[in-house]
């Protein structure tokens, strides 16, 4: 892996060079082994918090960590393409506009012990900036290449804080081309329902019950790039103990390989549509 300015790896994109690297401020991560028409993303998987943030925030590691989407990059990463945040969701959020990507409030409870000095405003949003400048790149150049890309937006979330029986799997779809793609988000929800998970945990999955699908990410690359599907994909923590910080990583495995097989699958899919 090598570490490069976000202008170098724009520059090995639109060569069609493979690489990986982390952005050389460590807020992000990229493979490209070749240049396929499929992505898959983990923008929340990231926990690093910058060190002149630690005094000014209220919420403890743990309550950080509970938010983010711990796993997610490695249950996709055999993939051809991944991108994946490094930094915390609570330094800035990926998968929301630069007006609102840093918090004010997180989850009902105030963010910061005083507001932040412009300078941390404007380092965050730098980042956040860069991350999308690579995005714009890489799926321009996978269109110009393919005519489509088909991108798994990989996110989780912690179902035990719902009041009612949730699904493991998620497909949030409002911002999509449903006339164009709705057949084939149910696609991808049927397989994703015929995992075989660990420990009798049922692959239960659902569309827009308990996420729609509002994320920048998708609404950034769908906004700009007209013949990319992005689908949500949400899985609930039940990869780990959510209220207690331990991960099951037998679960993350067998989540892992059967991505693995079914991805490519989806792929097949979304090329045949076309």
């Amino acid at each position: 892996m090598l570490r490069l300015p976000v202008g170098e790896m724009v520059r090995l994109i639109g060569q069609e060079t493979p690489f990986e690297a982390v952005a050389d401020d460590y807020s992000f991560r990229i493979k490209i082994e070749e240049y396929a028409p499929l992505v898959c993303g983990a923008v929340h998987d990231g926990h690093q918090f910058r060190k002149s943030l630690w005094e000014r925030c209220t919420h403890s590691e743990y309550e950080r960590w509970y938010e983010e989407d711990p796993c997610t990059l490695e249950m996709v990463k055999d993939h051809p393409i991944t991108l994946a945040g490094c930094d915390s969701r609570f330094e800035y959020d990926l998968n929301r506009p630069p007006e609102t990507a840093i918090y004010e409030d997180a989850w009902g409870k105030k963010l910061w012990k005083s507001p932040l000095p412009e300078s941390e405003h404007r380092r965050s949003l730098d980042k956040h900036q860069a991350f999308y400048r690579v995005v714009h790149a890489l799926i321009g150049k996978l269109e110009a290449l393919h005519g489509a890309v088909l991108v798994i937006d990989m996110h989780s979330y912690n179902h035990k804080r719902w009041q009612r029986e949730v699904p493991t799997w998620n497909l949030g779809t409002r911002n999509i081309d449903n006339i164009r793609f709705g057949a084939l988000a149910e696609t991808w929800r049927s397989r994703l329902a015929d995992m075989a998970l660990p420990h009798g945990i049922p692959a239960t999955s659902r569309i827009n019950d308990t996420f729609q699908g509002n994320g920048y990410f998708l609404k950034y690359i769908t906004g700009n790039f007209e013949n990319t599907l992005v689908l949500a994909t949400e899985i609930a923590k039940v990869y780990c103990d959510e209220l207690s910080g331990i991960l099951y990583p037998e679960v993350v495995s067998a989540v892992r390989r059967q991505l693995k097989e079914l991805i490519p699958l989806q792929l097949a899919e979304f090329r045949k549509s076309l």
